[in-house]
């Protein structure tokens, strides 16, 4: 009985990501076919390409994280942060600290500064 419930569960999935899918790339087709032939005059697509599009896109601006990619793309920076962090001494944290206070400086302005158009 097991073995029908998750023969089940991998179809209703299976169904719901293609129609989930094929929304998606007849949105795609009807803002393209809708839009861009007007502002940008170029061709009409068709459903397939509308596809091709997609799958295109996700390659080229996406990747491919989660499971098969190796989880978030910043993990191994902020990991190795972490480490880095838990291996220094109280003094060296503080110096650090001071390090981005000054950096972060020149990105804004410091609170006792007053700002422009302030009076």
């Amino acid at each position: 009985m097991k073995k029908h419930f998750w023969i089940k569960k991998i179809i209703g999935f299976t169904a719901l990501a293609a129609a989930f899918g094929s929304l998606l790339s007849y949105v795609v087709m009807r803002l393209w076919n809708g839009i861009l032939t007007e502002v940008v005059h170029v061709s009409p697509i068709s459903f397939v390409q509308a596809i091709g599009i997609l799958v295109l896109s996700k390659i080229l601006f996406g990747g491919f994280h989660g499971r098969w990619g190796g989880g978030c793309p910043g993990n191994h920076w902020k990991n190795k942060m972490k480490e880095k962090w838990h291996n220094m001494s109280p003094e060296e944290r503080e110096k650090m600290k001071e390090e981005w206070r000054n950096k972060c400086r020149t990105w804004r302005k410091p609170n006792n500064e007053p700002q422009a158009g302030a009076e």
